[in-house]
């Protein structure tokens, strides 16, 4: 069955980057600062890439309008390194509006979730389809898998986190527990309890999966959002203009999606919805393979509770 939870303060869920550009459009609009508002649209612009498959889902007769109809947006992270195009999608989940009731729902998908993999021929690990034909493949896979339109994505290249946060002058999380980071020699030490992260330890604690207590891929996750929670708040309360311009600058090279500025201003209505959105999660088992390699069977009865829960959230006959 679907576990459904209610946001709050400390446990809102998978507030991705683009939540955060979507939050920080709305204060620039609510504000009218011009200057900002000039940012925020060159940002948009320079984050803006569009699917191969055009403007419109095949599973719609006519592209969405975000200002009039009830919509879904593909949200993921892409941990990519320097070099390379595209790689596994170190988290995937989908954000469905409904524009009656101003409703938002996210819905996660665990990463190593195992299912047939659109235009590959073969079942993999859900986190492998943006590996391996970018964000295409990762949107048909999920449409497949939902069997709901995916009318818009965005992807956030993950280490573009570490920029983001010095650019906010850092971060306030809750450490779950002390350990050591090391990577490439360098050593972190965290302490469990309240800190202020820098970008490289915001990095670091997000990627951490070796320790005991890490919780693997799940724990990893779970660090992310509180991450992602941090930026949020950090960015809710900026007051200065020169560190709204350098987050700009920030974001602009680290996102991509297929929301125009246009569209994001239109997703003005569902500002106080980002604080109150409900949340489910799809269901698994895990498993060992043939290949030895794990990974995440997902659970039926819970696929097919949230397949027709987002079809009602988005009014789908």
């Amino acid at each position: 069955m679907e576990r459904k939870t209610r946001s709050t303060r400390r446990k809102k869920k998978w507030l991705k980057i683009t939540a955060l550009v979507t939050t920080l459009v709305v204060l620039l609009v609510c504000s009218g600062a011009g200057y900002l508002y000039v940012k925020a649209n060159q940002a948009a612009s320079k984050s803006y890439s569009g699917l191969d498959r055009g403007e419109k889902s095949e599973l719609r007769t006519q592209p969405v309008d975000i200002g009039k109809d009830n919509f879904s947006v593909l949200l993921m992270g892409d941990d990519a390194r320097p070099g390379e195009e595209h790689a596994r999608s170190d988290a995937m989940l989908v954000a469905t509006f409904n524009k009656e009731k101003k409703t938002i729902i996210l819905t996660s998908i665990p990463r190593d979730s195992y299912v047939d993999i659109v235009g590959k021929g073969k079942m993999d690990k859900i986190t492998h389809a943006n590996a391996f034909g970018g964000v295409d493949m990762a949107v048909n896979t999920v449409e497949q898998l939902l069997q709901i339109p995916i009318d818009h994505y965005a992807i956030a290249k993950f280490d573009g986190l570490k920029d983001i946060v010095d650019a906010l002058g850092g971060i306030d999380v809750d450490v779950a527990f002390t350990f050591d980071f090391t990577e490439k020699g360098k050593t972190l030490h965290f302490t469990e309890g309240p800190s202020h992260l820098n970008g490289e330890e915001a990095l670091a604690y997000s990627r951490e999966r070796k320790n005991p207590k890490a919780g693997g891929d799940f724990g990893r996750g779970q660090r992310q959002q509180q991450v992602l929670e941090g930026i949020i708040n950090e960015a809710a309360s900026l007051s200065s203009i020169q560190n709204y311009d350098k987050l700009f600058d920030s974001l602009g090279g680290n996102l991509r999606t297929d929301l125009t500025f246009a569209n994001l201003l239109s997703l003005h209505g569902y500002a106080t919805s980002l604080v109150d959105m409900e949340t489910v999660q799809l269901e698994g088992t895990p498993f060992r393979g043939n290949d030895g390699i794990s990974y995440v069977r997902v659970n039926d009865d819970s696929l097919q509770a949230i397949r027709a829960k987002l079809k009602e959230h988005l009014d789908l006959q």
